[in-house]
């Protein structure tokens, strides 16, 4: 009876506590955070802000990265994970734990390095120095917490790690217990990252060259298991944006990422080529109202889009129909990586009453032909290009009717009767199959065009234009590529 009046209590205590509070207009139902101990005082910081500003309850459970990776695991719960390095959020992903592919926010960086007493009474200055007989030396577990395990990694190629792992005096739980126990003389140096010390004034850092690249990147995602995936969302946006979470993790002496600004409701603009819509109009929406954000679509034929960019009108991110009309804009977009391709055809009404095989066919006398404006759009530019490696420039272009800025005009005109036969995209035809017939231009390698995405290098949202590309390249969105005749090109 004691035991259940004890439980009774504590339900009891959980549902007061839960209870909405004047003027509360956050989340009632605490984000439950899994945390490396590492990211400890920087997270309190900026949960009281957090908490403060939107009323939303976090309750966060610190521990080593690995220990908290096995419990999420396990349990299936949590709202975000927040490892000391993402190489977990890897693992998690492979364990289909996290929401998706654009669920992983950047945050910052760590190095490792050796903390001793204030004044180095040791003098610590290379790795063999902690290979002394006098020097009790402790790690954090190997099996449990980033910093081991990345030092382990870069040590082993070195051919060191054997070396430190005998020499180690002690293997604690977390890195905050290793300079712990440096700061109480347990031992005289400890294997740390450079952030942890921030709350020890007794202690200094001392870079060692042999661990210049044990690096951890700290990124937060948004778990599978999330019950609140909105508000997880909106509390991860506020860790990675420079002006609020990244802040602190400047304060306390991480390397933070360039982030993007706050904004409750963040906007960024697209530029896609037109044939592109039908492949990502739906992910743009589901990305929108996953992630609280408007993404403002400007699609037009590529032609058209670099004369605008190179008016100065530049948006967040581009998706070109053609690689010919990334490189035009290549500066503006130096890091653009292939989603998908798309084949030139030639499209005929059903049946293919004018029996058109091949290029040849479309110089037929009297043949009413449209295709792709050249200066205006990637279709039209590659058009131009298969006629002169298939030798039939002259002949098809005497009876070219109308040139167009994309590939759906051509398909309007073809259904409308006023065209006999066009060149476009096999995916401009893949909603008509009804009234159209699609043949295939073959032996051309050029008929081909290759679609790059990129986000502008000036972009005030570059890291949420990261994760709309992550977003266009996730599986559900290849799906919709290849149900619209694209074929997908892989990940980058």
């Amino acid at each position: 009876m004691l035991t259940s009046l004890v439980l009774l209590g504590v339900l009891a205590a959980n549902v007061i506590q839960r209870a909405p509070q004047p003027g509360q207009t956050g989340s009632l139902e605490p984000l439950v955070i899994y945390c490396a101990a590492s990211n400890k005082s920087v997270l309190e910081a900026i949960r009281r802000d957090y908490e403060r500003d939107y009323k939303t309850p976090l309750q966060i459970q610190y521990g080593p990265s690995q220990t908290l990776l096995a419990a999420l695991e396990v349990s299936r719960t949590g709202d975000l994970y927040l490892p000391a390095d993402d190489s977990y959020l890897a693992l998690a992903r492979e364990r289909n734990l996290l929401a998706g592919e654009s669920s992983v926010y950047p945050l910052a960086k760590m190095q490792a390095m050796v903390a001793v007493a204030k004044g180095n009474p040791k003098h610590i200055a290379r790795l063999d120095d902690l290979l002394q007989d006098d020097v009790r030396l402790a790690q954090a577990s190997v099996e449990a917490a980033a910093i081991s395990k990345l030092t382990r990694d870069v040590l082993t190629t070195s051919g060191q790690w054997e070396k430190l792992h005998a020499r180690t005096t002690v293997y604690k739980t977390t890195v905050n217990e290793v300079a712990n126990d440096v700061k109480v003389g347990a031992v005289d140096a400890g294997i740390v990252f450079d952030a942890v010390l921030h709350d020890y004034d007794t202690l200094e850092a001392v870079a060692l060259p042999e661990l210049e690249s044990v690096t951890a990147h700290v990124a937060v995602a948004v778990l599978k298991s999330s019950g609140q995936p909105r508000q997880a969302l909106h509390f991860a946006r506020y860790l990675a944006a420079r002006d609020k979470g990244l802040t602190k993790y400047r304060e306390f002496g991480f390397q933070p990422v360039d982030g993007d600004a706050w904004s409750e409701l963040p906007e960024i603009t697209l530029y896609s080529g037109s044939m592109l819509r039908p492949a990502i109009e739906a992910t743009i929406t589901d990305f929108e109202q996953r992630e609280g954000v408007r993404v403002t679509r400007v699609y037009n034929g590529c032609g058209i889009l670099v004369a605008q960019m190179k008016a100065g009108q530049v948006p967040d991110a581009y998706f070109a129909c053609d690689v010919e009309f990334m490189n035009q804009v290549r500066g503006l977009f130096p890091d653009s990586d292939n989603v998908s391709q798309n084949e030139l055809v030639i499209i005929v009404k059903k049946g293919n009453p004018h029996g058109i095989k091949s290029l040849h066919d479309l110089g037929k006398p009297g043949l009413r032909v449209g295709v792709g404006h050249e200066k205006q759009c990637a279709m039209g530019w590659l058009t131009q290009r298969t006629f002169d490696e298939g030798g039939v420039k002259e002949e098809v272009m005497k009876n070219v009717a109308v040139q167009t800025p994309t590939g759906d005009m051509l398909v309007n005109q073809m259904r409308s009767g006023s065209l006999d036969a066009a060149v476009a995209y096999l995916s401009n035809a893949a909603g008509s199959g009804d009234f159209l017939d699609a043949i295939r231009i073959k032996g051309i390698p050029c008929s081909v065009a290759t679609q790059p995405f990129g986000v502008a290098k000036d972009s005030a949202n570059k890291q949420l234009a990261e994760r709309l590309r992550q977003a266009i390249r996730a599986d559900s969105s290849k799906e919709r590529f290849t149900s619209e005749g694209f074929q997908w090109v892989g990940e980058k």
